[in-house]
């Protein structure tokens, strides 16, 4: 069934492959995921890895399913890690269901919040199988996005309310994700710089494009002086754009718009000037987390540098920088040898360097 899509990807040669499960939230159709998969795959291949990826399909309780699943497998059958995020705060879950199993768990994109820890304790407290979390500085994407739109609307008097000031719209991904809660924390620090921005109002559109369209058109009636709109995801943006478009405006033109993800659709609507600010390169989180698996497999423990490790991952794309994006974000999915970033290929290296400059470079 599409919910548990499940892809063996990256297969080694001889039989002790080290093997990786990876519980993928997203759908088999999202551009984001799709890409997350595919930039994973190409990791797995690169390290010799086995690699099996199940879509959840934006079903809240399936990963906790497919993890109950996988615990029950036979001994022959479990993969070696198994790496989940912890959207929608499953985690706890998750890690709950998988004791006793006797699989090691790695957290990915979305660790266990400050709040939970309550419940699950640190890595390898509770749950000693739980090795630790890795995810990108998602705060940093909010900030330099919304730091961006204000930074262009600054430049065009015409998008000032009668109040002379910039009324501020956002739409954010959902209440519970950690990654969603950074994004915020960031875009609010970015508004509260701005002594000219009156903030007006922060919906969730849940990641959907359906649902921020909707949210948009009752917030443009709403805040009629709001040309502002940052939101937590391209997906989320083109909606609210597209509610923009259906009363008459003109994204880049007499609004602005913000984004977060490089997809394909966004990085044209950037090149074309529809989005004005742009950020990613969170999606080759997934491709280091296997990395540092792969380390942790022949006696090279992150534990090192943290348990629970968030890395700077995000850059902003414009129309200088997008041309040389695409071109290596090609070879990424096809031909960039991850052992590169490995501590056990590279002796030398004290600690990871999981920055997108210079895998650009």
């Amino acid at each position: 069934m599409t919910t548990c899509l499940a892809l063996l990807l990256g297969v080694a040669t001889g039989a002790a492959a080290q093997r990786v499960t990876f519980i993928n939230p997203g759908k088999s159709s999202e551009g984001y995921w799709v890409t997350v998969s595919q930039v994973m795959q190409q990791s797995a291949r690169s390290l010799g890895m086995e690699l099996e990826i199940l879509y959840a399909e934006r079903n809240r309780l399936m990963p906790i399913t497919l993890a109950k699943e996988i615990a029950q497998r036979p001994a022959r059958s479990k993969p070696d890690y198994l790496v989940v995020t912890n959207d929608y705060s499953v985690g706890p879950e998750i890690l709950r269901s998988l004791e006793g199993a006797g699989i090691p768990v790695f957290m990915v994109f979305s660790g266990i919040p400050e709040d939970l820890h309550a419940q699950t304790g640190r890595p390898r407290e509770r749950y000693p199988f739980w090795l630790g979390s890795m995810e990108p500085r998602a705060e940093d994407a909010g900030y330099m996005t919304a730091r961006a739109l204000i930074q262009k609307a600054r430049t065009m008097p015409q998008l000032r309310g009668a109040d002379g000031k910039l009324h501020f719209i956002a739409v954010a991904g959902d209440r519970s994700t950690t990654a969603s809660a950074a994004r915020n924390r960031g875009m609010l620090r970015a508004v509260q710089e701005a002594k000219e921005v009156v903030f007006t109002q922060q919906v969730y559109g849940e990641w959907l494009r359906e649902r921020a369209h909707e949210q948009a058109k009752v917030l443009y009636q709403r805040y009629p002086d709001a040309r502002l709109v940052w939101a937590g995801s391209d997906q989320m943006a083109f909606g609210a754009m597209e509610a923009w478009r259906q009363q008459g405006g003109m994204p880049g033109k007499d609004a602005l718009f913000s984004a977060i993800n490089t997809s394909q659709e966004a990085l044209d609507a950037r090149r074309r000037g529809e989005l004005t600010a742009l950020a990613g390169g969170h999606f080759l989180a997934g491709a280091w987390a296997l990395v540092m698996l792969y380390d942790h497999f022949r006696g090279i423990d992150f534990a090192s540098e943290g348990l629970e490790l968030h890395y700077p991952m995000f850059m902003l794309l414009n129309e200088a920088n997008i041309p040389a994006f695409e071109s290596r974000f090609a070879q990424v999915q096809t031909r960039v040898d991850f052992k590169a970033f490995s501590k056990f290929h590279q002796p030398k290296l004290k600690r990871y360097d999981f920055d997108i400059g210079r895998l650009l470079r």
